[in-house]
């Protein structure tokens, strides 16, 4: 028996109090995509990122506690024997956990980089026709050749691969670094913004095995995270209520880097959180 149970009165609250948190952000979201409707902000947290609003429902206690009572919906699940995350399933992730631990210590340990500016999201576009762009629907505050300039005018210092990896050809070699697929941990750092979304990621690829109210944490995080990497993008989503970050001044780059502090400060605990557990899980 794990050391630790709960009732299912216990159970049932904490799983209706997760729901309750998450649908705030996932309800709008579901009415949009029964209209067909995008949003160039908030749909990547649930299209970029292969956790399902479902998924994203589901409160899980984490390994090593048990549920008590009615826990059939949970059984049903393959990762869950007698109301608990199942021993096998975490001994089977173990190399998963192993090089998410790598990563996460190697980021924690690096000091964080707070002169990115968030121009990974202007790299993205470089030398684009403004119809090829990502966003192709939400025009360029500053028009193509506008973008251009200051891409050309500013250091790119990106070190993450999964926001470098979506550079255009032209930009890739303006890059201080060349971060690659199989070397994150060597670059990956603290204040990286999406470093920080990523903690999300993290935490729902380690799930049933933490407590969902972790991931819903992490969740939150990058959601308003994304919407500072968005208000300092290229484009023009001043419509949607989004007031430019204009980081190609000196004081919108002042303000994003003052916003960068603050996310770090706050994704410094998930980061710890998140290693600890692997460690727990490790040992566990």
């Amino acid at each position: 028996m794990p050391p630790f149970t709960l009732t299912e009165d216990e159970w049932r609250a904490r799983q209706a109090t997760h729901s309750a948190r998450i649908d705030r952000f996932v309800a709008p979201h579901l009415a949009r995509r029964a209209t067909g409707a995008k949003h160039p902000v908030f749909d990547f947290l649930f299209t970029y990122y292969s956790h399902s609003p479902a998924q994203l429902r589901r409160w899980h206690p984490g390994f090593g506690i048990r549920l008590l009572g009615e826990v059939g919906e949970y059984d049903a699940l393959a990762t869950y024997d007698g109301g608990a995350v199942s021993a096998a399933y975490v001994v089977k992730q173990a190399p998963l956990i192993g090089s998410m631990h790598a990563l996460l210590s190697a980021t924690a340990g690096r000091p964080g980089n707070f002169g990115c500016f968030g121009l990974h999201e202007w790299a993205m576009v470089y030398r684009q026709s403004p119809e090829a762009t990502r966003h192709a629907t939400w025009p360029l505050r500053l028009g193509s050749a506008g973008t251009d300039a200051v891409v050309e005018s500013q250091r790119i210092t990106c070190s993450h691969f999964d926001a470098f990896r979506f550079f255009t050809p032209p930009a890739r070699s303006l890059n201080v670094l060349q971060p690659g697929r199989d070397d994150r941990a060597s670059h990956e750092q603290p204040s990286c913004l999406h470093a920080g979304m990523d903690l999300y990621k993290h935490a729902f690829r380690l799930s049933p095995m933490i407590c969902s109210d972790l991931v819903a944490d992490a969740f939150e995080l990058a959601w308003d995270i994304r919407v500072l990497d968005m208000r300092a993008a290229p484009y023009d989503l001043s419509g949607l209520g989004f007031e430019p970050v204009r980081i190609e001044t000196s004081e919108g780059r002042r303000a994003y880097a003052e916003a960068q502090r603050g996310f770090a400060d706050r994704a410094a605990p998930l980061r710890r959180a998140l290693i600890d557990e692997c460690e727990r899980l490790l040992v566990g």
